[in-house]
């Protein structure tokens, strides 16, 4: 996208957020670990790297709470585009704060929006003002030249900001030293991944299997609304990389001694208790199935299951075809 000197009023607000180096870069490695996380989505998704700043814009990457109908999230969504996303929300868990649900989420919208608008600038427009407006602007005007860096464009002055804060951030990064400023580093180990949790557990038990205070592990996990992991609806936890390990390892310790599931208070749940996945041995490969419930969508369940929607789409045949409420599907592929 456009450099600094692109538009005087990406200039502006470079310096704006910079005006003071120090705490611009203690700002910057606060969210150093949510920035790379949300880095390698966008590589993933491949969306343009401005956009990996765009929680710099809405939120300096601060999991902020949803009071009522207001936006939530380091990404600022609302629930209408949470739901249009496929993310969860009820009394013990807002998928908006879910850092991996909703990054996830935003970067296949993002990249949805491109392959329709074809300018990454109409891309923030749209996730700024809504996706239908900015259509209609592209019927009425087509798409805009690449001059100016800010198209001159009938949308609200909010609007228009937002996307110059998103290259005046970007232009920042591009060319620290312009601003008198040094980005931060993170260690490799440091940098954040998801651990895939098969059952419920206390956040406690978590951490402590994972070397962490528990309240760090709720800090990086703001979605959950309670001390206690349900599955259902988070089936994951965010952490550094090398607590990762210690998670993971913990757990299939205790999955080979046979202690697969937790109460809140720590102690070990029967075995009538866990998944069947867990509690019974068998010699034979097991295939996992899912049974659809009304409302699921296809990236719901390739989300839960860590698979993907065309690993999905081809082991059950789909083809496009819509899921019905019963339908059973398979998740692995044979052996």
């Amino acid at each position: 996208m456009a450099d600094c000197d692109a538009d005087p009023q990406i200039m502006v607000w470079a310096h704006r957020y910079t005006q003071n180096p120090q705490r611009f870069e203690q700002q910057m490695s606060d969210a150093l670990p949510q920035l790379i996380y949300v880095q390698q989505a966008a590589e993933k998704h491949d969306v343009a790297g401005e956009f990996v700043l765009l929680p710099w814009v809405e939120s300096q990457y601060h999991p902020i709470p949803g009071h009522r109908n207001l936006p939530a999230g380091m990404w600022q969504l609302v629930q209408s585009t949470a739901h249009h996303m496929g993310l969860h929300m009820d009394r013990g868990y807002d998928g908006r704060l879910d850092t991996s649900a909703a990054t996830d989420g935003v970067m296949d919208l993002l990249h949805g929006y491109h392959d329709q608008l074809h300018d990454w600038r109409l891309v923030d427009y749209a996730f700024n003002r809504g996706e239908f407006g900015v259509q209609r602007l592209v019927q009425q005007h087509g798409l805009p030249p690449d001059e100016p860096a800010i198209p001159k464009w009938p949308v609200p002055k909010v609007t228009r900001e937002h996307l110059t804060k998103l290259l005046a951030i970007s232009c920042v990064v591009r060319d620290p030293s312009r601003f008198n400023v040094e980005l931060p580093t993170l260690p490799a180990d440091q940098h954040l991944e998801t651990v895939r949790i098969d059952h419920g557990m206390a956040l406690s038990l978590a951490a402590n299997q994972a070397g962490m205070e528990t309240g760090a592990l709720k800090r990086l996990n703001p979605a959950l609304q309670t001390n206690f992991l349900n599955t259902d609806a988070q089936p994951h936890l965010l952490m550094p990389h090398r607590n990762a390990e210690l998670l993971r390892n913990a757990m299939q310790i205790a999955n080979d001694q046979g202690m697969v599931a937790s109460t809140s208070d720590n102690t070990p749940l029967p075995a009538a208790y866990t998944d069947q996945a867990y509690s019974t041995p068998t010699d034979a490969p097991r295939i996992r199935t899912h049974v659809v419930k009304s409302g699921e969508s296809l990236w719901q369940i390739a989300h839960h299951y860590s698979v993907s929607m065309s690993t999905l789409e081809r082991l059950n045949h789909l083809h496009g075809k819509a899921l019905k409420p019963g339908q059973v599907l398979k998740l692995d592929p044979p052996g």
